[in-house]
């Protein structure tokens, strides 16, 4: 088993079967405000070590990041395999440059 699906497997225990003093349980307790928040902070993490840290640090940060990434799928869901199905249907795609965005409107 990969260590994706093995992390995954263990976050979706721990939602399923929460345990005091675990982290991921404390994350599932607070609800989707608090992963989502988590999730923004290390992806700023993530950002700031690409810029001044080492590789290690941004091993570390990208680490972290996964794996809130991967409790928020578990959260809302989401299985590593359906991620791996919207990659491999991406990856048939060619010639795909995408247009610039439109702006933001103001609601």
């Amino acid at each position: 088993m990969s260590e994706l699906k093995s992390l995954y497997a263990t976050i979706q225990d721990r939602k399923d079967n929460p345990e005091q003093g675990s982290y991921t349980s404390y994350l599932f307790d607070k609800g989707l405000d608090k992963i989502l928040k988590k999730l923004g902070e290390e992806n700023t993490e993530v950002i700031i070590a690409s810029l001044m840290q080492s590789k290690e640090d941004l091993i570390n940060e990208i680490g972290d990041l996964l794996y809130h990434l991967i409790v928020l799928m578990v959260e809302k869901g989401i299985t590593l395999e359906e991620v791996e199905a919207e990659l491999e249907k991406r990856s048939k795609k060619s010639h795909n440059l995408k247009p610039e965005r439109r702006p933001i409107e103001n609601l």
